[in-house]
């Protein structure tokens, strides 16, 4: 039986979901999260005493054992785009799942879903990648049972995708295509990725095709999409006409050179790199159907949260 469930790094976009639907599922959960007072909205998710909110450094050993230890499974959501001052890909995605897996298999913990992202290959040119397919690696030496999931772009209410794109067209008059915009995406819904994590973790009831256990999937809505194609779906949901601006990756490259002394970088030059490979489900990759899942399309979700940014917003008449 599978009664708690410790969620590292479950204050985030899809951290959030995996919580509310592990509550209502009525299992007990540990979120480890740096910042406990900015996780508090978790809380009444569950009932009293049903979600747990630890605060600390999750390179921290001690602190890592001690949201394992009381754990029946681990799912870990731990990810970043950029590297900070004290946030680094190696760290964070490429050494962290090994330690995890390291210790969950100490204290038989009985299953651990890691979430990772189409793309991971250790022949990238990108870091993310790279440390994405070493954390991959890492977990599954030390936990072979581990299930590995790679989404392509998460979408939902509060994604940073769509509304980072959405909320750029409010104000400028163009939205860029990098690379002329014709890198193939293939969004998948936030929920959709729960969903998964849930049958991973082997606590969702109802017929399996086959054990996930010790096994990668590769996850991505029913759709695919170029970049172009997703620019033209913002523009319509949010009912605003704005050009739609090819720039090359030299140039954008250029851009994000300068734009990396930001505190707070709008865009890298590794994301640059990620940017000039599609993002789309391998064809023998397992998917959604090896987990009896049926993905949700794009354009049945992205106007339930995009309207606010139309003209008028939520309030037009």
């Amino acid at each position: 039986m599978i009664n708690t469930v410790t969620v590292i790094g479950g204050s985030g976009f899809v951290g959030r979901s995996v919580v509310a639907r592990l509550a209502s599922e009525g299992r007990r959960v540990i979120v480890l999260c740096r910042n406990s007072e900015r996780a508090k909205y978790l809380k009444p998710m569950g009932n009293v005493g049903q979600i747990t909110i630890v605060a600390g450094n999750v390179l921290d050993e001690e602190v890592l054992g001690s949201v394992i230890g009381p754990a029946d499974a681990v799912v870990n959501l731990i990810g970043i785009l950029a590297e900070g001052r004290n946030q680094r890909f190696n760290q964070l995605q490429g050494e962290l799942p090994g330690r995890i897996g390291a210790l969950a298999k100490l204290n038989d913990v009985n299953s651990v879903v890691h979430l990772s992202a189409i793309g991971a290959d250790d022949a990238s040119p990108s870091l993310y990648a790279k440390s994405k397919a070493a954390g991959e690696i890492a977990l599954a030496n030390a936990y072979p049972d581990a299930v590995i999931l790679r989404p392509s772009i998460v979408f939902g209410p509060r994604d940073d995708f769509f509304n980072r794109f959405a909320s750029m067209a409010m104000l400028a008059p163009a939205l860029p295509l990098p690379g002329g915009g014709k890198i193939k995406m293939q969004p998948v819904y936030v929920e959709d990725v729960v969903s998964a994590i849930m049958v991973g973790l082997e606590v969702t009831k109802g017929k399996r095709l086959k054990s996930p256990r010790g096994k990668l999937y590769e996850l991505g809505g029913p759709d695919i999409y170029s970049f172009r194609q997703l620019m033209e779906l913002v523009l319509l949901y949010i009912e605003r006409r704005r050009f739609l601006l090819p720039i090359p990756f030299a140039a954008l490259s250029c851009g994000a050179l300068i734009a990396g002394m930001l505190p707070n970088p709008p865009i890298t030059v590794d994301q640059v790199r990620l940017l000039k490979c599609d993002n789309v489900v391998g064809k023998e990759a397992l998917k959604f159907s090896d987990l009896n899942i049926n993905p949700t399309c794009a354009d049945v979700v992205l106007p339930t949260y995009l309207d606010r940014y139309r003209p008028g917003g939520l309030f037009r008449s």
